[in-house]
């Protein structure tokens, strides 16, 4: 399966090789051809499943070569990082169709952005907030948009955007094409799509979960010891890049300082930085500038890094949602990635949530040659009693990939490692029990040696 199928314009076709795309994701394959027909879309999928190029190459389709002074698209998205990705794919899938776009958003100039808004342009993408700021001005007019795209329309709720987002779509035709993507489906998300939508087709992608191509861990540790289990795991562990993610802005930048006294090659974004320094920190990680970027959740949505082989959660999300979208920065496109998360005993009940979205309970794991002290990290997440005694055993390994049994309940119960599952089957079956030691086929560019 490739490309040519969905008829696109050879100028299209070309910006697609451009990319490097040889053949559609599962949301690429499924949604292309119904937006191609004109049809609604409501297309539920993970973070970094081809979410982008689902939507620009249908909108590049409408508007090949028909120019106007007003703008016939519009994608909202939630923060100016995604806006950035968003319109640098847009400059390279459209590059060759005559197809004028621009990105608004805030936290740069807005003269420059009413120049451009003002001579005409074809495609907006934007974040609500400037966007209203130029509509406010009266010279933007969106009574022309023919395909309107909603992007993350979970973070728009998660960060109070909702009522910004329903303005905007006021000032749209409602004779449009609207294609809506979402990771989750909250209560004010459902009732958004009930009021947008027409007739939409409904494209899923999983189940509103993580990836399948990513293993997940937990490492238990006191919160007084967050820090140095942190610095062990990485040593200890063959990665690519490493995205890390802490709850603040100050516990980014304080991070991000301790890991490069380490040794690291470590950047850090959160969103206290100018925009020109999220910039310069996102594009020196994206160019493998550096190995590690530590990040506050707002400030990563829009990151786009094939190289991010583990997401290490140093703080517990707050929701569901958000770890699903942390780890969607890991397995992106199908690729392999692992997510490991330091959890303290007061994260228990959001690791039941996630474990309930995993449908598996997250492997246990414990860092070898590193001083708990009185901890004992093996008691401090038992599986939950009611689950089938199947899935009642925590299966733990230490860090040199060792595994070894730990019943909840009952008495220690020797592993069947002659019967481990495939890693085919460990996909199909939810399995997590995959070796937090095996080598990364890349290249390992931290440099040890100023380490002791």
């Amino acid at each position: 399966m490739d490309f040519e199928q969905f008829h696109l314009e050879a100028d299209i076709l070309k910006g697609v090789n451009n990319k490097g795309f040889k053949e559609p994701t599962p949301i690429q394959a499924q949604s292309l051809p119904e937006s191609l027909k004109g049809r609604d879309i409501l297309g539920l999928a993970q973070t970094g499943t081809g979410k982008t190029a689902a939507f620009l190459l249908p909108i590049f389709q409408k508007l090949y070569r028909r120019r106007g002074k007003h703008a016939r698209s519009l994608i909202l998205v939630p923060t100016r990082e995604l806006a950035e990705q968003v319109y640098q794919d847009s400059l390279m899938l459209g590059k060759y169709t005559g197809v004028s776009s621009t990105a608004v958003y805030g936290g740069v100039s807005k003269g420059s952005q009413t120049r451009i808004l003002k001579r005409g342009v074809d495609l907006i993408i934007a974040c609500p907030g400037r966007l209203l700021d130029h509509l406010a001005d009266g010279y933007l007019d969106l009574s022309n948009v023919e395909m309107f795209v909603l992007d993350e329309a979970d973070t728009m709720c998660d960060m109070g955007f909702l009522p910004d987002v329903r303005r905007i779509i006021r000032r749209l035709p409602v004779s449009r094409q609207t294609l809506f993507f979402s990771a989750t489906m909250p209560k004010e998300i459902r009732e958004l799509v009930l009021d947008i939508l027409d007739d939409p087709v409904t494209v899923q992608i999983g189940n509103a979960a993580p990836a399948p191509t990513v293993s997940h861990a937990l490492y238990p540790v006191p919160s007084n010891l967050k820090k140095q289990l942190l610095f062990h795991l990485i040593r200890q562990t063959a990665t690519g890049q490493i995205l890390i993610f802490a709850r603040t802005k100050h516990r980014v930048q304080n991070l991000a300082g301790d890991l490069q006294r380490e040794g690291h090659n470590v950047v850090a974004l959160q969103g206290n930085m100018s925009q020109n320094q999220r910039q310069r920190s996102m594009e020196g990680f994206r160019k493998g500038k550096h190995d590690i970027l530590v990040a506050t959740d707002i400030a990563a949505h829009g990151l786009d890094v094939s190289g991010v082989t583990h997401v290490i959660n140093f703080d517990m999300p707050d929701t569901v949602d958000a770890y699903t979208h942390r780890i969607g920065r890991t397995g992106r496109a199908l690729r392999e990635g692992e997510a490991f998360t330091l959890a303290c005993r007061e994260d228990l009940s959001m690791v039941r949530s996630v474990e309930k979205v995993l449908k598996s309970g997250i492997e246990r794991c414990r860092v070898e040659n590193f001083d708990y002290g009185d901890f004992l990290p093996e008691n401090a997440f038992p599986l939950q009693a009611d689950k089938p005694k199947s899935q009642k055993r925590s299966r733990w390994r230490n860090s040199n990939g060792r595994l070894s049994s730990h019943n909840t309940a009952l008495s220690t119960k020797k592993d069947d490692r002659n019967n481990k599952p495939t890693a085919e089957a460990a996909v199909n079956k939810g399995s997590l029990a995959i070796s937090k030691s095996k080598p990364y086929p890349g290249n390992r560019r931290r440099n040890h040696s100023s380490r002791g």
